[in-house]
């Protein structure tokens, strides 16, 4: 039986958009590319050039602190261009897809046979090593580390995110081969959100042989896994935890022990209030993004794509690359063309607010095509205990933000910089009356004690 944790603090944003349970078939346009700002904390050493024929599964860039951590080409086809930027950073590999696609033969693994080594070297061989994360530091991890335990949330709960019980439908063998690898690792731990049939077909398979199966009922962040390793195991200084935040990376694992082979497919929901019909489909990591976004919105509109959720994804454009962990696509107004009359002295009923201030508070479970906006400037920070009300983590939020930008590292592990990503931040940031960018004040802190601790 599933142990049960109800979180009392957070916020669920509704927005326009949601992508239905239809499936958009797409015909990729065969450009593809792996963009290293996706795997936090990789400093990349490109293997290939310009000209190379790759199989899928090759390696396109190595971590140059890890050599040993590869990161695979999700297509067999030309290797066409290294994209690099200010001092030579590597902004991308971009490979165009052959017409039939060949993969790189692993060899199917039976799980049961192997121990935590055997798992390591498997997924280090194959190139998705780098897609599983760690806690300290949210970056990604490196085999050198020895983690107390491994943390999997399968629920996703930021505004219009794609549901993984719908995506994980057919690929349950996959799923739980996936876990029963992590298991052999260390103790593993998956939390999964209010969802009967998840729980359910997970029951049956008996999933909690090999992990312990954990509900979190409450609102959102209770899908970030550092809001779990709070509650579950929290890390201490000097330990380690392997997080995978994004269940798709289970799925990766279980059809390469499974298949043999890399097949980094996921499913991304195309949603947003300016999407026409919000919907989902199956794409490749780093597939370009004209593919699925074309004719999807009104092109009269200024609007913004995200790569991502609205709270943590980041700006693109339809030629930009479907990221590595990314499961929306997110499309909203910009909001710089707004004209409103009297602007904030209106009351307004079709703007959301935490704060009560505008009469849209009445209206219930009402849903909202919210724009870009900051809608404020930045100003010295306000302690209002704002953050506490949406942050189910037993940390102190605003003193830790505090101590960040005054760069003070004795108080910031005080107050709990060792258990906080930078989305654990998200929703704070959307509330904060200070408009600080908060999540790139964690990702900096945290930095900035990597290199301390290093």
């Amino acid at each position: 039986m599933a142990n049960v944790i109800k979180l009392r603090k957070g916020l669920d944003i509704r927005l326009q958009g949601e992508a239905n349970e239809k499936m958009l078939q797409l015909k990729s346009n065969g450009h593809y590319a792996l963009v290293p700002d996706d795997f936090e904390g990789v400093t990349p050493k490109v293997v290939v050039r310009e000209g190379d024929h790759v199989l899928a599964g090759d390696a396109l860039f190595v971590n140059k602190l890890y050599p040993e951590v590869k990161f695979a080409s999700p297509v067999s086809g030309k290797v066409t261009a290294v994209v690099r930027g200010e001092r030579r950073k590597v902004l991308c590999v971009k490979v165009d897809a052959d017409a039939e696609q060949s993969y790189v033969d692993f060899g199917k693994k039976e799980v049961e046979k192997l121990d935590g080594k055997a798992v390591i070297d498997a997924l280090l061989e194959a190139g998705i090593f780098g897609y599983i994360n760690q806690l300290p530091y949210a970056v990604s991890t490196n085999p050198q580390s020895q983690p107390k335990a491994i943390f999997v949330s399968a629920l996703r709960d930021k505004p219009l995110a794609c549901d993984f019980g719908f995506e994980v439908k057919g690929q349950e063998d996959d799923f739980v081969t996936g876990l029963k690898a992590l298991s052999k690792i260390a103790k593993t731990y998956l939390g999964i959100g209010i969802q009967p049939d998840l729980q359910a077909e997970l029951q049956k398979r008996n999933v909690e042989q090999y992990v312990e199966l954990t509900v979190f009922d409450g609102k959102c962040p209770a899908g970030n896994v550092g809001v779990q390793v709070n509650h579950l195991n929290p890390v201490n200084k000097g330990e380690v935890v392997w997080t995978i935040g994004d269940p798709t990376v289970v799925l990766f694992i279980g059809r390469l022990l499974n298949s043999g082979k890399v097949d980094l497919r996921r499913m991304v929901a195309l949603c947003g209030s300016e999407v026409k019909n919000p919907c989902h489909a199956e794409m490749l990591v780093g597939e370009e993004l004209s593919t699925l976004v074309s004719n999807s919105y009104d092109t009269d509109h200024h609007v913004r794509i995200i790569n991502g959720n609205v709270l943590t994804g980041r700006p693109t454009t339809k030629d930009g690359y479907l990221g590595a962990h990314t499961s929306e696509i997110t499309i909203i107004p910009e909001g710089d063309d707004a004209d409103e009359f009297a602007g904030w002295i209106m009351p307004r009923l079709k703007q959301f607010s935490t704060s009560r201030s505008y009469f849209s508070w009445l209206c219930g479970k009402k849903k909202y095509a919210l724009d870009a906006r900051v809608k404020g400037g930045e100003r010295h920070i306000i302690m209002s205990g704002e953050y506490d009300r949406v942050l189910p983590m037993d940390i102190y939020g605003e003193y830790l933000i505090k101590a960040i930008i005054a760069g003070d590292i004795d108080k910031m592990e005080q107050m709990g910089i060792y258990e906080v990503a930078p989305e654990d931040f998200a929703l704070a940031e959307f509330i904060d009356s200070s408009k600080l960018e908060l999540q790139r004040i964690v990702r900096e802190g945290l930095d900035n004690l990597r290199k301390e601790n290093a």
